[in-house]
């Protein structure tokens, strides 16, 4: 009978662990950085809070014609899946902003004024952007310390016509705030101690996402 019980166990437990590997994870990785508790990890999920699925654009032409009319997308850098384990997905604007919650329940999505803590916690915005980087996978000599265990990671963007730019040597994060034209983002770039303001005045654009938990948890 022992046995039974142990082989019964050991089969939930496997069958536990396939089902994490086949669905999107409850568990996201983080670390408190002072006051604030960041996900390590760019986001990388297809559905909103209430399980809506978020379009996927797969082409330059899926991803106009998805911000044209105003639709929730997102995309893989260079619509390659290869990139996504490492740089996570690329977002429009209307994903963002969306009121079916684009953060996992218990987090939000990062705003100018988390950023602008954050910023001010690494002494400030003018020398935070190599505190922040990665100590690998920048190019042109541009890796950081990482010394809060932020690990931003230079993952590009893609522009208004469904064109991508900028991986390895950008880091491209969108700020939620619905009330703001043009719509802001927070950039680190390779050669630059700043962290940089990123402006959207069409909302054309797809960013990484960052986001915070709600209350920090120990």
């Amino acid at each position: 009978m022992k046995f039974n019980s142990f082989f019964i166990l050991l089969l939930i437990a496997i069958s536990t662990q396939c089902y994490s590997q086949t669905t999107e994870s409850p568990y996201y990785s983080s670390v408190i950085i002072g006051s604030q508790q960041w996900m390590t990890k760019n986001l990388d999920i297809s559905k909103f809070r209430n399980g809506d699925i978020i379009l996927e654009a797969k082409n330059p032409t899926e991803w106009i014609k998805y911000y044209t009319e105003g639709k929730p997308a997102w995309c893989y850098y260079n619509y390659d899946k290869k990139y996504n384990e490492k740089y996570g997905k690329l977002y429009n604007w209307f994903a963002v902003n969306d009121s079916r919650g684009l953060a996992p329940e218990g987090w939000r999505v990062s705003t100018y004024e988390d950023w602008k803590v954050l910023t001010d916690f690494a002494g400030g915005e003018d020398i935070a952007s190599p505190k922040l980087r990665t100590t690998i996978g920048w190019e042109n000599d541009g890796n950081g310390s990482n010394e809060y265990g932020f690990n931003g990671l230079p993952g590009g963007s893609v522009g208004a016509y469904g064109m991508f730019g900028d991986i390895g040597n950008w880091g491209s994060w969108w700020c939620y705030n619905p009330n703001s034209n043009p719509v802001y983002g927070k950039y680190l770039k390779y050669d630059s101690d700043r962290v940089e303001d990123y402006a959207s005045y069409l909302k054309t654009d797809g960013l990484s996402v960052r986001c915070l938990r709600d209350t920090i948890e120990e």
